[in-house]
């Protein structure tokens, strides 16, 4: 695995985890919100396994990608990052996006003059029309703990009663990924102005994501845990009306966090799908 380096819009810098072999099928991966790259750590490697070239990227504002120096957050701009992102590939990638970054990659290939952006698409727990309540829990839960934490311990405290049904790590170290310590505090790894002009949640951008949607004209995967906060059965069912010729996964005893609460089960299923569609 080595560090890429990528340009996104107006210039800003975006890092990612790149894995594999160039010359061989390309997978981009984008983290949900609050998230970064290192999300992604166990799938890229089942993905290289089976013979695809990854590049898991941090999302502007998260991780160590570059936060926005004018604040802009908004899903136009992270669609231009990502579109600018595709073009310094050596092929057209399959895109996988989970929450935050299935919406992106929805926006960016639905939205696209060029319909040959991509080879398919994997949206991860998400879908144009979502559970509020769901919605407010994942939003409540990033804007929470401004102050930051004392120690890793305390943030691991929070991430497992969030999380009640995934087993709690017995060692916290590996918060450091998605934590920055400053002046004797961590805080999470992502611009905290993120809020100020995100606008993937509202519900005006429903039928903007509705409209992106039907424009989908290539392979494509909904992913969903089954005990999903987030996308709730109307909800698929809503999206399989957008995009008829989608395939439609569930993952048994995965929630919202599909990758991190069962990543076997979700690394076969998006394995099975890529290579369909190589």
């Amino acid at each position: 695995m080595t560090i890429g380096h990528f340009v996104g819009q107006n210039g800003i810098r975006l890092v990612a985890d790149v894995s594999g072999n160039p010359s061989e099928p390309v997978v981009v991966l984008l983290h949900g919100g609050g998230q970064t790259r290192h999300a992604w750590r166990r799938t890229a490697a089942a993905l290289n396994q089976r013979g695809f070239y990854t590049v898991a990227l941090d999302l502007r504002g998260h991780g160590d990608s570059d936060w926005a120096a004018d604040g802009d957050y908004t899903t136009t701009t992270q669609a231009a990052d990502i579109a600018a992102v595709l073009a310094q590939l050596p092929s057209r990638p399959a895109i996988i996006g989970a929450s935050l970054g299935g919406l992106i990659a929805l926006t960016t290939l639905g939205e696209s003059a060029e319909p040959a952006l991509a080879t398919s698409l994997i949206l991860v727990d998400v879908t144009p029309q979502v559970d509020p309540d769901g919605q407010a829990r994942i939003i409540g839960f990033m804007q929470a703990n401004p102050q930051g934490f004392a120690s890793l311990e305390d943030a691991a405290e929070v991430v497992a009663a969030y999380l009640p049904n995934r087993p709690k790590p017995s060692d916290p170290s590996g918060l450091k990924r998605n934590l920055r310590l400053r002046d004797g505090r961590y805080y999470w790894h992502w611009d905290p102005s993120f809020f100020d002009t995100a606008d993937v949640a509202p519900e005006y951008m429903q039928q903007r994501y509705e409209a992106a949607a039907r424009r989908i004209a290539v392979p494509t995967l909904l992913v969903r845990g089954t005990h999903s906060e987030l996308v709730k059965e109307e909800n698929v069912r809503h999206f399989l009306d957008l995009i008829p010729s989608a395939q439609y996964v569930d993952v048994h005893e995965a929630g919202h966090m599909v990758a991190g609460d069962s990543n076997d089960a979700f690394s076969n299923a998006i394995t099975n799908f890529l290579e369909q569609n190589r």
